[in-house]
């Protein structure tokens, strides 16, 4: 069986990671803007001040996504860069690289897809409390429509990215921006409030732009049954609905948005945590979703499984697993039912300029083909699956692990910024051009 023949074929990025530019042209400061500069955050005391310069040149990126096939492409805005105080003055410059680059990428046939959120909240927010003031939403709605109003050619947007990773890395353990550890209270204000954010972030769209294709992001490691007839029991393990750990759960941002309703398990152990939910709240909350993205790396074992000194793992010391995507795209459709693209997934490999030239990655190739194999094979289930972005496009900061992580289908230097397409690059050309007839 085939794929679509609509099946979208991408990468993608998100701002902080590849556009540096941090204070220039009108751009406020964010959280992570603060946080790389607080010495010991960053394991090799790197920033974003730089990264790529992507800000910078954009059109040359551009350009190469097109030489390598790309059709579309996966990148967030910088709230600061175009609310350098996250309300009030709205900053031109900032808006004018954006629709740039939206131009950029038509001009090649390549589909823009908006992240509006990719955890670098403008830094003035965080001052007046950030995602623990329940004004945030309107903060949020506010820069939304600022983008919805202000930005032309583009009908593709995702919400939010990983609500699970910037509030459970930079809330609760304190790894990532703002460097925060709070209580359980506070993490599910926080949650929350970002569901209610999500929501009028969608009725913004709807409103402004009544052909958008509208979704949200999720981190998610899939249970993988080692006995496939068990597909129940992985099921119910992966979708579970108590407190201990409840953000990193698919469940507990997604009832909310197709169902209607938090897991009733959470809410009756979480008990006076809990914080008061209007029924107006939940109908916010509860709108129509156009897909369900899904960030894909890891996965676990349901199942009597031991794991074995030597198992495959990557460059992150991530274990490989072949199924992951089959089984994440097969789990969630059967409960939630909705479309699906794989928003990211991919391999961070110890990847460097050889002797020739050139940049060999044959790990992250065969990482690749096993991955997409097992996203072809759900296809083959009736799971109705729209489109996989690689992460990502090029290497990148890779948040708290600085620029060591190399996930990139293109090479950076950084010393020079030149760009070099790895052999995977021209892999995934091949792959888009045959659409995936060649796994």
């Amino acid at each position: 069986m085939s794929l679509r023949e609509d099946f979208v074929w991408g990468s993608a990025t998100a701002s902080y990671q590849i556009e540096g530019a941090w204070n220039e042209d009108g751009k406020g400061p964010n959280i992570w803007d603060e946080f790389t500069h607080r010495p010991g955050k960053i394991e090799d005391n790197s920033t974003g001040d730089t990264a790529c310069d992507h800000y910078h040149r954009y059109k040359e990126d551009v350009k190469l996504m097109a030489d390598l096939g790309m059709k579309a492409y996966r990148f967030s805005i910088s709230w600061a860069r175009i609310l350098p105080d996250g309300t009030g003055k709205v900053n031109q410059k900032g808006l004018q690289f954006y629709q740039n680059l939206i131009d950029e990428l038509l001009k090649y046939n390549i589909t823009p897809f908006i992240t509006l959120y990719h955890w670098d909240l403008p830094y003035e927010l965080y001052l007046r409390g950030g995602w623990l003031n329940p004004q945030i939403s309107d903060w949020y709605e506010e820069y939304v429509q600022t983008i919805a109003t202000n930005l032309k050619g583009v009908k593709n947007f995702i919400t939010f990215n990983e609500p699970s990773v910037f509030m459970g890395c930079g809330y609760a353990q304190g790894s990532h921006a703002p460097g925060m550890q709070v209580s359980d209270k506070d993490l599910l204000k926080i949650g929350h409030n970002i569901l209610l954010s999500h929501g009028k972030a969608v009725s913004v769209l709807r409103e402004s732009i009544p052909d958008a294709n509208i979704g949200i992001t999720l981190a998610t490691q899939p249970k993988i049954p080692l006995d496939p007839t068990d597909v129940d029991g992985a099921y119910n393990a992966y979708f579970y609905e108590g407190m201990g750990g409840f953000f990193w759960g698919v469940n507990y941002w997604l009832d909310p948005i197709v169902f209607g309703n938090y897991p009733k398990k959470l809410v009756e152990e979480a008990g006076n945590l809990f914080p008061t939910v209007t029924a107006e709240e939940m109908q916010l909350i509860h709108q129509k979703i156009d897909f369900m993205g899904l960030n894909i790396y890891e996965a676990q074992y349901y199942g009597d499984y031991k794991r074995t000194p030597g198992t495959p793992h990557t460059e992150l010391s991530w274990d490989v697993y072949p199924e992951a995507l089959k089984w994440g795209i097969i789990l969630n459709y059967k409960r939630y039912n909705l479309p699906i693209y794989i928003t990211e997934n991919g391999m961070s490999a110890h990847d460097w300029e050889s002797l020739d030239g050139k940049v060999h990655d044959p790990n992250r190739i065969d990482f690749l083909t096993r991955y997409l194999k097992g996203l072809k094979a759900a296809a083959e289930q009736n799971c109705d699956i729209r489109g996989y972005f690689h992460w990502s496009f090029m290497d990148n900061f890779e948040w708290a692990k600085g620029y060591n992580p190399r996930f990139g289908l293109v090479y950076v230097d950084y010393k020079t910024q030149k760009r070099i397409p790895k052999d995977s690059a021209y892999w995934y050309k091949n792959i888009i051009q045959t659409n995936g007839e060649t796994l």
